[in-house]
């Protein structure tokens, strides 16, 4: 995202307590025992898991591209690009970073996250509360569709479109209708985690771009609990860095490798990765 916009939201808990009936007011109540109970136990929370990367191959990436989405379907890679009047949508050749095919947006909308689902591709837009469905093959508009909010990153876990926009919330959408059917706050402990960004969905987990850092969250999509953290620092040189690059932003799972895509904003390269546990 260019531009942040958030608010940081409190996490409700939730705990339950059992209450014990006592006999009928015509039994004596029994005296007091004075028999120590046993503490109770307490469960600590999962420590959460780091990782740092392997750096499989490095695939071109056009600098030009200020990328919003980055996805995988049947061995296509996706693309959804931002700012205005250079906002696209591009099916990308790994190989060569060109574009195989593109359509440009209106001027008028900055291009956001993009998920396929099925023989469709959904794609968001920043500020205009607008979103496109096209025809994945063509990549004619089949749709628009409004929602409230800027948009982010956009996934799809095979039931339910998951959309982030720039703060510690996660929507969930009908992926027909693209009707918001719940959310869920991210947090790391009692830390709410804010700026979340770009997402991908593989294996029960959801992997997240947070914004203007240099790592990824694993998070729980069931419970919003952050599980992992992985550590994606120095992909780039200090000399590409020096060249007008912008934040981490696209990832991307091949599920036939089992590897990762990683890149960036006006990024020049797109790095395969496989995410590596530390201690």
């Amino acid at each position: 995202m260019s531009l942040p916009s958030r608010l940081a939201v409190a996490l409700l808990g939730a705990s339950s307590l059992v209450v014990a009936c006592g006999a009928s007011s015509s039994t004596p109540a029994p005296e007091a025992s004075t028999q120590a109970r046993p503490a109770a136990v307490a469960t600590a929370a999962p420590a959460v898991e780091s990782y740092g990367y392997e750096i499989i191959k490095s695939h071109p990436h056009d600098p030009a591209s200020f990328t919003q989405g980055l996805t995988i379907a049947d061995g296509q890679l996706y693309e959804g690009t931002g700012l205005h009047g250079q906002s696209s949508l591009k099916r990308v050749d790994l190989q060569t970073g060109a574009a195989l095919q593109r359509i440009e947006l209106d001027s008028k909308y900055f291009g956001e996250g993009i998920a396929v689902v099925g023989d469709r591709i959904v794609q968001l837009t920043y500020q205009t509360g607008v979103g496109f469905v096209y025809d994945r093959k063509t990549f004619a508009k089949l749709k628009e569709f409004t929602y409230s909010g800027e948009g982010w990153g956009l996934t799809y876990d095979g039931q339910r479109l998951i959309m982030s926009d720039g703060s510690d919330t996660l929507r969930f959408w009908n992926p027909e209708t693209q009707e918001e059917i719940g959310r869920l706050r991210v947090r790391d402990g009692d830390r709410a985690i804010e700026r979340i960004n770009e997402l991908e969905y593989v294996d029960g987990a959801l992997y997240a771009n947070i914004w203007q850092e240099d790592r990824i969250a694993r998070i729980d999509p069931k419970t919003g609990v952050v599980t992992a953290w992985i550590d994606m620092s120095n992909l780039l040189t200090a000399t590409e860095r020096s060249r007008g690059v912008d934040v981490l932003n696209g990832i991307a799972h091949d599920p036939k490798t089992g590897n990762f895509l990683i890149t960036g904003k006006l990024w020049p390269w797109v790095f395969e990765v496989k995410f590596v546990r530390r201690g």
